[in-house]
């Protein structure tokens, strides 16, 4: 009977689709009733005009096992969106509209591209999209079937060599880290800018965003690994977000970079998600402030700014009243200072713990030099390779996928109730941990670069004109 409503599928917790009209015959969808939006992985997009229509042209990488495999699609933009990820981070999104394909049916879904690099499925299906017409069962998966034969093998043949176009942010370019970068990305056949963020402008426009370095455009680079020293981390992250925009892939984004570091920010993403951190205390007011240092036990105390990293902006105070006086005192210069009870740890050391993508891929143990607490290398600690156990390994990639961290070092330390995550560091040095480990950790950084970095279509590699 003509009109006739068509009967509701019923899918598993996970299910192949297709969306053939923007060139994906097959991807593999989780099925997530919690959230509201769907979303499908895009490591690059940009605004463009077909017939007089915007549409967004965008990057995907159809397969999490396969990074080589990349398909450039075209769908319709309807707008942006802010969304809250399942970390908590809010995230400004493209939303296009796709034509979406199960069991013999298709019908229109609006669709958020965001990079799903660290997930294990490229596409999230969700209510919006399953509305009326799906009914999930929770217990069972790829109801619908599998596809067989390989729909991309085009794509994968295009994208079998690539030279790349690397960009470092960075305000030290004769820094150690920032150095064995360079060696790595020539040493794998790739270009490399090095590019001084303070003296970077942007040209912040909806269609055509621009990056100037001294006053000179800077062009779309495929990769860009940001290095942001902390006293330039608000410009710093403003011109990694101007990189995302113009469709880089950006090794830690603006959003990661930013909770990570903000120390009480990265302990409140931590905890959320489960993760053993310290007693950690905070206020406003000065007076509350005196009055929170009771509540973290008898000493000795741990103080930190919210901005502190490498050590620096890390007090130790013995008693209360020296921890009082210390508040005291910084609240003066308006800096609000965090407190902590100071850890009991095994030999007055801590790990670092190195993780790049969903792998742990180094660890040391970092020991204080005498006289002090502080165990990082750059206050003058020593680093020497050491065995973690799964825990401890389990606990760095849950902390690096909380802040969103592709590449991450993540600050462990063992203590009789057992590990807790001191920091994370969204931009690791390299220096200490290679000389302890004699491993290549720069070539590794780079080589997972260039497995989800693109090169951009002709479409894409503009240049923004000479201010």
């Amino acid at each position: 009977m003509a009109g006739a409503k068509k009967p509701k599928i019923t899918v598993g917790w996970e299910e192949w689709i297709g969306m053939p009209e923007i060139g994906l015959p097959a991807i593999l969808a989780k099925v997530d009733t919690g959230a509201r939006t769907s979303a499908l992985h895009s490591f690059a997009f940009e605004e463009i005009e077909i017939d007089g229509v915007t549409h967004i042209h965008f990057g995907v990488q159809p397969k999490p096992d396969d990074p080589k495999l990349h398909v450039w699609c075209n769908a319709p933009l309807i707008d942006y969106r802010e969304v809250i990820s399942s970390n908590g981070m809010a995230e400004m999104r493209p939303f296009v509209q796709v034509e979406l394909h199960l069991a013999g049916q298709s019908w229109p879904i609006e669709l958020s591209l965001t990079n799903r690099e660290t997930m294990n499925y490229r596409m999230l299906l969700g209510r919006t999209a399953m509305e009326g017409r799906i009914v999930v069962d929770p217990f069972d998966a790829c109801i619908n079937g599998v596809p067989k034969g390989e729909f991309y093998g085009e794509h994968v043949e295009a994208a079998t060599s690539k030279t790349l176009n690397f960009g470092i942010l960075t305000c030290a370019p004769n820094a150690y880290s920032t150095q064995r970068l360079v060696e790595a990305i020539e040493s794998h056949g790739h270009q490399v800018d090095l590019i001084d963020i303070a003296r970077c402008t942007l040209q912040v426009e909806a269609q055509s965003p621009g990056l100037f370095l001294r006053g000179e455009p800077l062009p779309r680079y495929d990769a860009i690994i940001p290095r942001i020293g902390a006293p330039i981390t608000q410009h710093g992250l403003a011109v990694v977000r101007q990189c995302e925009l113009m469709g880089s892939y950006v090794l830690n984004g603006a959003s990661a970079i930013a909770a990570a570091r903000d120390k009480l920010w990265s302990y409140q993403y931590m905890a959320k998600a489960g993760i053993e951190v310290p007693l950690t205390l905070s206020a406003f007011h000065g007076r509350d402030g005196r009055a929170m240092v009771r509540k973290a036990g008898d000493g000795p105390y741990v103080l930190k700014t919210r901005k502190s990293e490498r050590g620096r902006g890390v007090l130790l105070a013995q008693d209360r009243l020296t921890a009082k006086s210390l508040l005291d005192a910084f609240d003066d210069l308006d800096e609000k200072l965090l407190v902590q009870p100071k850890l009991e740890s095994q030999k007055n050391a801590d790990m670092r713990i190195m993780v790049l993508g969903k792998k742990v891929i180094a660890a040391v143990q970092r020991t204080a030099k005498a006289g002090d607490f502080r165990a990082n290398y750059h206050q003058g600690g020593s680093a020497k390779q050491v065995k973690i156990s799964k825990l401890e390994r389990q606990m760095a990639l849950r902390a690096a996928k909380a802040m969103g961290l592709r590449f991450a070092g993540v600050d462990i330390m063992r203590t009789e109730a057992g590990p807790v995550v001191m920091e994370v560091n969204a931009s690791p040095g390299l220096e200490g941990i290679e000389s302890a480990t004699g491993l290549d950790l720069a070539g590794r950084v780079i080589d997972y670069v260039a497995e989800y970095a693109r090169p951009a279509p002709p479409m894409l590699q503009v240049t923004p004109q000479a201010e």
